[in-house]
């Protein structure tokens, strides 16, 4: 279970996380998780290119060491990076320790102030610790683009029926996702762009 939006009550657990930009702003923020991999990310990157678009990529530390070309990419191509561990780990299955020595890990490749904890799971005391280095980043609209059971138009109206100023967009740079993405993202951003919303990186 997901939820498309960020409910009430995963506000009020971390009221420290940043689930949004500033509504005052019609911006929104599209962000990708878990790559890079050279079966999706390139596509993004192209897709972003042609729309001229900046973004924010949270990977995933032994995806960097397998495709550092892709991550130089993502650099040289004027995004943002963030932290999202080193083996996407989750934090509520994970002893602390472990935990935060796998994203310093990941913090060695990427040098960022931004962590966006996978499955956003994460507990309080591991976030304790990681709000005094990081900013970290949940969502404000979840595409569903990693949940094979949804068909690629779900996706994409998942995006457009919730998406306000200031929203956090997810999408995933992995296979799985992949049918989705490639459909949902260019839709996406040709909505956004007629509705005119601005992007950002984070």
């Amino acid at each position: 279970m997901y939820f498309v939006t960020a409910p009430f009550f995963l506000r009020w657990y971390y009221p420290k996380v940043t689930f949004n930009k500033s509504r005052k702003e019609q911006k929104v923020y599209l962000t990708f998780d878990d790559g890079p991999i050279p079966e999706v990310t390139p596509f993004i990157l192209d897709t972003l290119a042609e729309h001229k678009i900046k973004a924010t990529f949270f990977c995933v530390g032994d995806n960097i060491k397998k495709n550092p070309a892709i991550f130089e990419r993502i650099l040289a191509e004027g995004h943002q990076v963030g932290n999202h561990t080193y083996n996407h780990l989750r934090g509520w299955d994970t002893e602390d320790d472990i935990y935060l020595d796998n994203i310093a890990k990941c913090q060695q490749l990427t040098g960022t102030a931004l962590f966006r904890p996978p499955y956003a799971r994460a507990k309080k005391s591991q976030l304790k610790m990681l709000h005094k280095t990081y900013e970290v980043v949940f969502w404000d609209v979840l595409s569903g683009d990693f949940d094979e059971y949804i068909s690629p138009e779900k996706c994409y109206q998942n995006v457009i029926r919730h998406v306000k100023n200031g929203s956090v967009i997810v999408f995933h740079d992995n296979i799985k996702a992949m049918p989705r993405v490639s459909y949902a993202l260019p839709k996406v951003i040709t909505y956004l762009k007629q509705k005119g919303y601005d992007f950002g990186a984070l």
